[in-house]
Parts: C-alpha cells; structure tokens; sequence
C-alpha cells in the first residue's frame, strides 16, 4: 500500500497528561460483546485514531466516549473525571459524524450558532464565537448560504465549525471524510491535520482507512474482535506489528504460516507449511521470552506467522551470492503503478508473492523465471492469533 507523508512528529503538541481513559470498558448488545474489555490512554493534545475493520467495535468505542453509549462494565474518565452517568451534552467533547448530521433548514451561520442559541449565550459572544469556528474553516464568504448549497467538503467544515465553536477538551471524529471522493478527501485530511496543530485539541478519530489514520495520526489503536490488538505511532504499527492481523490489516503484506524449527541465538528457522526454510531476526519477544536468548525449541515445535512486506523483497533474474531467503519462481502478474512497478511471483512452493519495486527499469515479461530473496531481518515472525 502507498503511504502518504506521515506526521511530523518534531510538531506534535502531546502532552503527558490524559484526555482520555478507558478502563477495562466492555459493551454487550443483546448477549453479544461488541467490546472486550479495552484499556486506552489518550493524551493532551493527541492525534488519536481508533482503527479496524468494519464491526469490530471502534465506532460503539467512540460513542461510550461521547455519551451516546454506556458501558455494560468498566469507566470512562475525561480529564480525569468519570463519566459514568454523564449526558452527551455535559461532557467536554464534540463529534463529527461521516453525514455530517447538519440542519438544511438553517443557514451555515446558524447551524454553527445552533448550540450555543441553546446554552443562551449572549449576543456579542455569540457573533465572537462563530466568527471565529468560521474563519478556523475558511467557512466565512458562506455564512448566508444553505447547506443544500454546499459541497461535501463544505459541508464537512460546518460540521467541524459547529463541534469547535463550543471549544471542547476533546474532539471526535466518526468516520469524519468516508462520504468524500478520493481527491477532496486528501485536501480535507491535510485541513484536519492543520487544525488540529493549530488549536492543539485532542482529536480522537475513528476510521477504516489505513492510509488516512497512518498520515494523520500521532498514535493508533488498532482493533479487530472487540478488542485492540496494538497501539503505537504509525511507524511501529506499519514496521513492527506485534500480531498477525496487524501485519495483514495494516499495509500489504506476504504472510506465511509456518512453525518454528530451531531458534538460535540471532535467529528463528521457519519451516512454512509449504515447505519454504525462512530465516527471521527476532524482533519481538516469543511465548513470553526473548527469542534471541531462548533456548532449542521443544518437540511440539511452536506456530508461527511470517510477515514479509512487499517492498522489502526483492525480484530479480539470478540469484544473490547470499542465498538466504532466495526462492524460484515463475512470474505471474505485472502492476505498473508508474512511481513503482507490483510484481506477484509463484513460487515452486505453490506459494505467491506480492513484491513491490521502485519503477527503474523495463518491466519484465509474464511467465519469466525470476529469483524472489529477502533479509533475515525484514522478516517478523508473529505468534498465531489466540
């Protein structure tokens, strides 16, 4: 998967102190569990994204935060306050939603005035305060008009505007660019990354697009099952996934169940269940130890996944002097992407690899006899999911 320019971390204004604080939070609907019992710390100032694919609870998560949603067990804390039996609209935070839920009926002005009309806020303030949401979304020359008169991107920034204009401590954002085109969601991902430095809020942003929250997030969380999986900045979530779903959720990746044949002391020997011998550096701790200070494995040798991302192999027609990892294969498909060239290659195995090379050359023909190898330390190997 191509990635966008991640943050600049250099920039970011995270604070030590929390936000938010889930703790031991489950969620049962009709028997079933939707969320499993996370624990989640949010800090001051974060680019937080919950990440996962459709039903895994990452939506209902954001909703327990709001108030929309009250646990079946545990607590959710907010600047350190427990938020049991607190309404939506007491607790310090806003949401976006993906369909920006905004009134057509009311001007831009007074869709954003909306909540503040209620809270009777006075008349000078008011003009201060929406002005101000306004001008935060390059949204002012559109105060008079309707929101039928509006793009979807246009219509995003009112929606932005109405959730700040309140100044929350915290800012949720439901899915908030699914319902946009390809090319004004790219605009809107840097508008949102914008802002967010630029008032330092806490963002907590719930999505299904790894490219989205790989760019735009200080750390993520990601969630599979009700439950999460990892938490960590995009690159350790990208580079080191600590689970196999990760690896395969996160990015492109060639991923080879196999079990461990001998663990040594600056490697893992893997025998695939294709018959493939692949070296692997441990990066990870194994079954609980440092696999790099284990001893030989016992005779119920343990499953393994190996993760192997496209742009680390490489294809080529010989072989390498260092024959580790080096496999033979017939190619079998060509994706010319223009920046970098996609190649899948079967091997004699029966096994298909995806690699993905920087476009420097011609391509290569269909049905070329090709060489795929790859480092010992390009390979992760992953315990196999409980």
């Amino acid at each position: 998967m191509s990635q966008t320019a991640t943050r600049d971390q250099s920039v970011s204004k995270t604070d030590t102190r929390l936000d938010v604080e889930l703790r031991k939070v489950f969620k049962v609907y009709n028997g079933e569990t939707a969320v499993r019992g996370i624990d989640l710390d949010i800090h001051q100032g974060e680019f937080f994204s919950i990440l996962g694919p459709s039903g895994c609870g990452k939506t209902t998560t954001l909703r327990m935060i709001a108030g929309f949603e009250d646990p079946s067990g545990g607590e959710v804390m907010i600047r350190g306050k427990s938020m049991v039996g607190v309404p939506p609209y007491k607790r310090p935070v806003n949401t976006v939603f993906q369909s920006y839920a905004l009134f057509g009926h009311l001007t831009v002005w007074d869709n954003v005035a909306f909540s503040l009309r209620l809270k009777s806020c006075g008349n000078a303030e008011l003009r201060e305060r929406v002005g101000d949401a306004l001008r935060l979304v390059k949204m002012s020359d559109f105060a008079r008009r309707f929101p039928a008169q509006l793009s979807g991107g246009q219509q995003q920034r009112v929606a932005l505007a109405r959730a700040l204009v309140n100044h929350p401590t915290v800012l949720l954002l439901d899915e908030p660019l699914g319902a946009l085109d390809l090319k004004l969601r790219k605009e809107m991902q840097t508008e949102l990354s914008h802002l967010h430095r630029e008032l330092g809020l806490t963002f907590v942003m719930v999505t299904h697009d790894q490219e989205e929250a790989l760019s735009l997030s200080d750390r993520i969380a990601v969630m599979n099952n009700g439950k999460i999986e990892q938490i960590g900045t995009p690159s350790e979530i990208y580079e080191h996934p600590q689970t196999a779903f990760v690896a395969d959720f996160i990015g492109d990746t060639n991923l080879l169940k196999g079990r461990i044949e001998s663990i040594h002391a600056e490697t893992l020997q893997i025998v695939t269940d294709s018959g493939l011998r692949i070296l692997a550096k441990p990066k990870t701790h194994w079954n609980g130890s440092n696999a790099s200070e284990a001893e030989s494995p016992n005779s119920d040798a343990s499953e393994a996944f190996i993760s192997i991302r496209p742009e680390k192999v490489h294809c080529g027609l010989s072989a390498p002097a260092d024959s580790i990892n080096c496999y033979e294969g017939k190619l079998k498909h060509v994706m010319y992407l223009g920046t970098h060239i996609s190649y899948q290659v079967d091997l004699e195995t029966g096994d298909r690899i995806t690699v993905l090379q920087p476009n420097r050359s011609s391509l290569m023909d269909l049905g070329t006899s090709v060489y795929v190898y790859w480092a010992a330390e390009d390979c992760l190997a992953l315990a196999p999911q409980e």
